[in-house]
Protein backbone atom coordinates (compact mmCIF):
# COMPACT_ATOMS: atom_id res chain seq x y z
CA UNK A 1 0.00 0.00 0.00
CA UNK A 2 3.00 2.40 0.69
CA UNK A 3 4.17 2.44 -2.47
CA UNK A 4 0.86 2.49 -4.18
CA UNK A 5 1.16 -1.03 -5.63
CA UNK A 6 -2.40 -2.65 -6.33
CA UNK A 7 -3.42 -6.19 -5.76
CA UNK A 8 -4.66 -7.51 -9.28
CA UNK A 9 -8.41 -8.36 -9.64
CA UNK A 10 -7.94 -11.03 -11.70
CA UNK A 11 -5.62 -13.23 -13.05
CA UNK A 12 -5.10 -15.61 -16.10
CA UNK A 13 -2.49 -18.43 -16.32
CA UNK A 14 -2.05 -19.75 -19.78
CA UNK A 15 -0.24 -22.48 -20.89
CA UNK A 16 -0.10 -26.06 -22.31
CA UNK A 17 -2.68 -28.76 -21.39
CA UNK A 18 -1.64 -30.72 -18.07
CA UNK A 19 0.94 -28.62 -16.73
CA UNK A 20 -0.31 -27.60 -13.36
CA UNK A 21 -2.59 -24.59 -13.85
CA UNK A 22 -5.58 -26.05 -11.42
CA UNK A 23 -3.46 -27.02 -9.00
CA UNK A 24 -1.77 -23.33 -8.75
CA UNK A 25 -5.19 -22.02 -8.37
CA UNK A 26 -5.89 -24.46 -5.62
CA UNK A 27 -2.26 -24.19 -3.77
CA UNK A 28 -2.61 -20.28 -4.21
CA UNK A 29 -6.35 -20.54 -2.53
CA UNK A 30 -4.57 -22.66 0.30
CA UNK A 31 -1.81 -19.81 0.45
CA UNK A 32 -4.08 -17.36 1.32
CA UNK A 33 -6.21 -18.69 3.42
CA UNK A 34 -8.92 -18.48 0.74
CA UNK A 35 -12.31 -20.19 -0.03
CA UNK A 36 -11.59 -21.71 -3.42
CA UNK A 37 -14.55 -22.29 -5.55
CA UNK A 38 -13.98 -23.68 -9.10
CA UNK A 39 -16.13 -22.82 -11.73
CA UNK A 40 -16.95 -25.50 -13.97
CA UNK A 41 -19.04 -25.10 -17.33
CA UNK A 42 -22.04 -27.21 -15.84
CA UNK A 43 -22.14 -24.70 -12.57
CA UNK A 44 -22.60 -21.99 -15.61
CA UNK A 45 -24.03 -23.02 -18.74
CA UNK A 46 -27.87 -23.17 -18.96
CA UNK A 47 -30.37 -23.75 -21.67
CA UNK A 48 -32.75 -21.32 -20.49
CA UNK A 49 -32.25 -17.21 -21.53
CA UNK A 50 -30.97 -15.25 -18.67
CA UNK A 51 -30.43 -18.03 -16.49
CA UNK A 52 -26.31 -18.34 -16.93
CA UNK A 53 -26.01 -14.73 -16.77
CA UNK A 54 -28.31 -15.37 -13.31
CA UNK A 55 -25.68 -18.81 -12.30
CA UNK A 56 -22.73 -16.93 -12.94
CA UNK A 57 -23.58 -13.40 -10.72
CA UNK A 58 -24.89 -15.90 -7.89
CA UNK A 59 -20.92 -17.33 -8.02
CA UNK A 60 -19.63 -14.14 -7.58
CA UNK A 61 -21.94 -12.82 -4.96
CA UNK A 62 -21.34 -16.18 -2.62
CA UNK A 63 -17.25 -15.13 -3.02
CA UNK A 64 -18.17 -11.54 -1.90
CA UNK A 65 -20.01 -13.13 1.43
CA UNK A 66 -17.24 -15.56 2.00
CA UNK A 67 -14.42 -13.34 1.13
CA UNK A 68 -11.31 -13.91 1.06
CA UNK A 69 -12.05 -15.93 -1.98
CA UNK A 70 -10.77 -17.32 -5.02
CA UNK A 71 -12.76 -18.06 -7.82
CA UNK A 72 -11.10 -20.50 -10.27
CA UNK A 73 -12.52 -20.28 -13.99
CA UNK A 74 -10.72 -23.27 -16.01
CA UNK A 75 -11.06 -23.17 -19.95
CA UNK A 76 -12.44 -19.96 -19.16
CA UNK A 77 -12.46 -19.29 -22.92
CA UNK A 78 -15.73 -21.14 -23.14
CA UNK A 79 -17.42 -18.48 -21.28
CA UNK A 80 -15.88 -15.73 -22.19
CA UNK A 81 -14.57 -16.22 -26.24
CA UNK A 82 -14.74 -13.27 -28.63
CA UNK A 83 -18.18 -11.96 -28.97
CA UNK A 84 -18.04 -11.16 -32.83
CA UNK A 85 -17.15 -14.88 -33.76
CA UNK A 86 -20.74 -15.88 -31.36
CA UNK A 87 -23.62 -16.55 -33.47
CA UNK A 88 -25.57 -16.18 -30.72
CA UNK A 89 -26.58 -12.70 -28.42
CA UNK A 90 -27.13 -14.97 -25.96
CA UNK A 91 -23.27 -15.96 -25.45
CA UNK A 92 -22.59 -12.18 -25.71
CA UNK A 93 -24.75 -11.55 -23.23
CA UNK A 94 -23.26 -14.07 -20.51
CA UNK A 95 -19.71 -12.60 -21.36
CA UNK A 96 -21.13 -9.00 -20.63
CA UNK A 97 -22.12 -10.34 -17.25
CA UNK A 98 -19.00 -12.05 -16.98
CA UNK A 99 -16.98 -8.60 -17.73
CA UNK A 100 -19.36 -6.66 -14.87
CA UNK A 101 -18.87 -8.94 -12.55
CA UNK A 102 -15.06 -8.61 -12.99
CA UNK A 103 -15.44 -4.97 -12.99
CA UNK A 104 -17.21 -4.95 -9.51
CA UNK A 105 -18.97 -1.83 -10.27
CA UNK A 106 -22.36 -2.55 -8.51
CA UNK A 107 -21.13 -4.64 -6.04
CA UNK A 108 -17.68 -4.26 -4.31
CA UNK A 109 -15.12 -7.79 -5.21
CA UNK A 110 -12.62 -6.36 -2.15
CA UNK A 111 -11.15 -9.90 -0.83
CA UNK A 112 -11.77 -11.93 -3.95
CA UNK A 113 -9.01 -12.92 -6.19
CA UNK A 114 -10.23 -14.53 -9.81
CA UNK A 115 -8.57 -16.74 -11.31
CA UNK A 116 -8.76 -18.40 -14.68
CA UNK A 117 -6.54 -20.81 -16.90
CA UNK A 118 -6.76 -21.41 -20.57
CA UNK A 119 -4.70 -22.97 -23.50
CA UNK A 120 -5.85 -20.67 -25.91
CA UNK A 121 -5.67 -17.31 -24.30
CA UNK A 122 -5.75 -15.71 -27.71
CA UNK A 123 -9.20 -16.88 -27.95
CA UNK A 124 -10.39 -14.50 -24.93
CA UNK A 125 -12.50 -11.78 -25.82
CA UNK A 126 -10.12 -8.59 -25.92
CA UNK A 127 -12.72 -7.02 -22.96
CA UNK A 128 -10.69 -9.50 -20.30
CA UNK A 129 -7.62 -8.29 -21.06
CA UNK A 130 -7.79 -5.21 -20.03
CA UNK A 131 -6.35 -3.89 -17.12
CA UNK A 132 -8.57 -4.36 -14.00
CA UNK A 133 -10.17 -7.54 -15.57
CA UNK A 134 -7.28 -9.90 -16.00
CA UNK A 135 -4.68 -7.70 -15.80
CA UNK A 136 -2.53 -10.63 -14.97
CA UNK A 137 -1.14 -13.15 -17.32
CA UNK A 138 1.13 -15.31 -16.58
CA UNK A 139 2.31 -18.49 -18.39
CA UNK A 140 2.50 -21.85 -16.98
CA UNK A 141 5.42 -23.70 -19.46
CA UNK A 142 5.73 -27.33 -19.21
CA UNK A 143 8.33 -28.77 -16.25
CA UNK A 144 11.99 -28.19 -17.29
CA UNK A 145 14.58 -31.02 -16.34
CA UNK A 146 14.89 -30.60 -12.79
CA UNK A 147 10.88 -30.25 -12.38
CA UNK A 148 10.21 -33.39 -14.26
CA UNK A 149 12.83 -35.59 -12.42
CA UNK A 150 10.94 -34.13 -9.14
CA UNK A 151 7.78 -35.23 -10.62
CA UNK A 152 8.67 -38.93 -11.91
CA UNK A 153 10.09 -39.43 -8.58
CA UNK A 154 6.50 -38.83 -7.46
CA UNK A 155 4.87 -40.52 -9.50
CA UNK A 156 6.95 -43.52 -8.89
CA UNK A 157 6.17 -43.25 -4.82
CA UNK A 158 5.09 -46.65 -3.00
CA UNK A 159 4.85 -48.75 -6.46
CA UNK A 160 7.32 -51.48 -7.35
CA UNK A 161 9.81 -50.11 -9.26
CA UNK A 162 12.77 -51.64 -10.58
CA UNK A 163 16.57 -50.41 -9.44
CA UNK A 164 17.42 -49.93 -13.06
CA UNK A 165 15.04 -47.14 -13.69
CA UNK A 166 17.38 -44.36 -14.85
CA UNK A 167 15.23 -41.22 -13.65
CA UNK A 168 17.76 -38.80 -14.72
CA UNK A 169 17.71 -40.49 -18.14
CA UNK A 170 13.90 -40.32 -18.16
CA UNK A 171 14.08 -36.55 -17.51
CA UNK A 172 16.43 -35.51 -20.07
CA UNK A 173 14.14 -37.09 -22.73
CA UNK A 174 11.35 -36.26 -21.75
CA UNK A 175 11.43 -32.61 -22.65
CA UNK A 176 8.32 -30.85 -23.37
CA UNK A 177 6.06 -33.27 -21.44
CA UNK A 178 3.17 -31.91 -19.20
CA UNK A 179 3.13 -33.08 -15.40
CA UNK A 180 0.18 -35.11 -16.88
CA UNK A 181 1.82 -36.55 -20.15
CA UNK A 182 4.98 -37.66 -17.41
CA UNK A 183 2.24 -39.49 -15.25
CA UNK A 184 0.58 -41.50 -18.04
CA UNK A 185 4.55 -42.37 -19.31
Amino acid sequence: ARLGARVPKGILLYGPPGCGKTLLARATAGECNARFLNVELSDILDMYIGESEKKLHAIFELARQQAPAVIFFDEVEALGGKRQYSRESTSSKLVSQFLSELDGFSRNNEGVLILASTNVPWALDSAFLRPGRFDRLVFIPPPDLPARRSILQLLLQGRPVEDRIDLDFLARNSGGFSGADLKNL
